[in-house]
């Protein structure tokens, strides 16, 4: 009798792990959407918020925190690669200081450097895995962007008008440098100067390289998302 109860008690347990089993399996996709969310992403220039300018543009800038609709902000978005999914996540941070020199119509001197401590997604575990792991904050809490070429923002309009401009300088991320050019959206709006654009990189450029996660795998492309808001 009691081997019967026995045997009962065995297939019962089997049965129950079997229930859970199946249960994690079906849920595995919910369970990742969990876990790698969307993350919180700096967004481009938002064109319907601004206004006609309202100062010069030379002078000395400094980077400030802006308004509701175009607060300064900088950070990343890059493609997470789950077992069965892929979706992209972003993280940004809101702690970016910069200055920029404009004489004549030309930006002879730019810099903006990002506080990486203060990076956050939406999910906790993510940021310090992000932080510790791969950022590696501790040893490079800053990364930096500096403009080697002059750059020439005459042709900015005092209208609120969105345009164009290319800037080159040297992007640094975990301790390294690499020199870029990119396009970026240009506005003056009241008496700031707003900027915004997205950086394309390889993490592998920089040394970023991916811990190992059960959940997921980092693509080795992505982006580095800026808008910054500059001021007198």
């Amino acid at each position: 009798m009691k081997s019967v109860l026995g045997n009962r008690k065995l297939v019962v347990s089997i049965f129950v792990v079997l229930i859970l089993a199946s249960s994690a399996l079906a849920l595995g996709p919910l369970a990742f959407s969990v876990i790698m969310g969307r993350g919180v992403k700096t967004e481009p220039i938002n064109a319907d918020k601004v206004h006609a300018a309202t100062t010069d543009v030379d002078g000395e800038w400094h980077v400030v925190q802006g308004s509701a609709y175009n607060y300064t902000s900088a950070g990343f978005t890059i493609d997470e690669i789950l077992p069965a999914d892929k979706r992209t996540t972003s993280g940004s941070t809101k702690h970016v200081t910069g200055q920029a020199t404009i004489k004549d119509g030309v930006v002879e001197e730019a810099s903006i450097t990002v506080d990486m401590a203060s990076l956050t997604t939406d999910k906790k575990v993510r940021d310090q895995n992000m932080k510790s792991k791969l950022f590696e904050v501790t040893k490079y809490p800053e990364s930096t962007f500096t403009l080697t070429e002059p750059a020439d923002v005459s042709a900015v309009p005092d209208d609120g008008s969105l345009v164009t401009v290319p800037l080159t300088g040297d992007l640094t991320i975990h301790g390294e440098t690499k020199n870029v050019t990119q396009d970026f959206q240009v506005v003056r709006d009241g008496d700031t100067i707003i900027l915004g654009g997205d950086i394309p990189i390889n993490r592998l450029d920089f040394g970023l390289e991916a811990p190992e996660m059960i959940a997921a795998k980092i693509s080795e492309v992505g982006d580095v998302n800026v808008r910054v808001t500059l001021e007198k």
